[in-house]
């Protein structure tokens, strides 16, 4: 099969042809047809993250199970899948109290680009190539576990299904998970990318009564309106504290949800949050990046600043609820796909995200 191999930082991804092992107890092998490229592959590539190489990055993807290894029991062949980077043991504290993005598992085995298993079951001339998250969808296929599967309705296209697999299911879900928005809230989202887009639509879902967007590209902000803000701020030609501020009402914005990565936008968004509010940080920086914020407002005010991983998903539940509300109309997924690319340009697909403008590009890897 074909795969999109990392190597070194700032250097063009190579597509070369990789060996992909048969998998081994509780193991699937997914045949993949779509790939979303995220900001957290740009860490990456970028030098902002550090990973074993040789490496094959993404981790937002859908496609079709192939095998089943044995003792598996939650997916069979044919079955459509999206594939979450978030492998759950089912046992341990945050798994048992409804919290399965903090697993335990995750930290030791995906976030070292391993499978639970051990190991990796990609090869290149017999040398060991590890996948980005346990995932590795810049790819034609993969190994994954078991728990690293969502079955889905066959009926939802897999290109729109593969965004749910991070950037929708990020920013939905820290809307409706994490912070729990009321409805009648009135919201902030920094940020008009592909998660940043999804959390503008939470914020309509969950019944929020005014939903501020603030970006740079006025084409972002269009795109913000068009899913459901009721007002946009362009950060790049305006003062955001001063329009936030004639926008909400006084003590306001109920929540502000930081969907870029940035240390100055996650304390701007900690600036925006009225009292009583809430500051999510939904965007990842760099390694060894810091903030810094006024304690005495945080006391004083009785702000709340914490952070959302995953949108504090259940894969198992959240992917097919996703999959319901698009196909229902309910949340617009079509407008996040700004471009689609063959595999082998998917480096114009980082060029397209360093240039700005897009919300997502999809890699086509059928």
């Amino acid at each position: 099969m074909q795969a999109a191999l990392f190597e070194k930082p700032n250097q063009p991804l190579e597509v070369v042809q990789l060996d992909l092992q048969e998998p081994r107890a509780g193991e699937v092998e997914v045949r993949l047809l779509f790939s979303g490229v995220c900001h957290s592959d740009y860490h990456v590539l970028l030098g902002e993250w550090t990973m074993p190489v040789p490496l094959v990055l993404g981790h937002e993807g859908a496609g079709v199970v192939e095998k089943v290894g044995a003792g598996v029991t939650g997916a069979a062949v044919g079955d459509h899948v999206i594939l979450s980077w978030t492998p759950t043991c089912r046992r341990c504290r945050f798994c048992a109290s409804g919290r399965p993005q903090l697993c335990e598992l995750a930290a030791s085995t995906a976030y070292r680009c391993r499978l639970p298993s051990g190991g990796t079951t990609l090869r290149r001339a017999g040398q060991e190539v590890y996948a980005f998250l346990g995932v590795g969808s810049f790819s034609q296929a993969t190994v994954v576990a078991e728990s690293a599967v969502v079955p889905i309705r066959k009926d939802m296209p897999l290109d729109k299904a593969a965004l749910i697999g991070c950037a929708v299911v990020t920013g939905v879900g820290s809307v409706i998970n994490t912070a729990q928005v009321r409805a009648g809230s009135q919201v902030v989202v920094i940020g008009c990318g592909g998660v940043g887009l999804a959390a503008v639509q939470g914020a309509r879902l969950a019944g929020a009564r005014r939903i501020v967007a603030i970006d740079v590209r006025e084409d972002a902000l269009k795109r913000a309106r068009q899913m459901g803000a009721t007002a946009t701020v362009n950060s790049g030609t305006e003062d955001p504290r001063s329009r936030v501020a004639e926008l909400t009402e006084p003590g306001s914005p109920d929540y502000v949800f930081e969907a870029i990565g940035k240390t100055s936008t996650i304390e701007l968004a900690y600036e925006l949050t009225g009292a009583g509010g809430t500051a999510v940080v939904v965007g990842q920086v760099a390694e060894g990046e810091m903030i810094r914020i006024d304690p005495y407002v945080l006391s004083e005010q009785e702000k709340v600043i914490r952070g959302s991983n995953y949108g504090s998903a259940r894969a198992a539940i959240d992917f097919p609820l996703m999959v319901d509300l698009y196909m229902s109309g309910l949340l617009d997924l079509d407008p996040l796909v700004s471009k689609v690319r063959p595999l082998r340009e998917v480096n114009a697909a980082f060029e397209d995200m360093a240039a700005g403008g897009v919300a997502r590009t999809i890699l086509d890897l059928g």
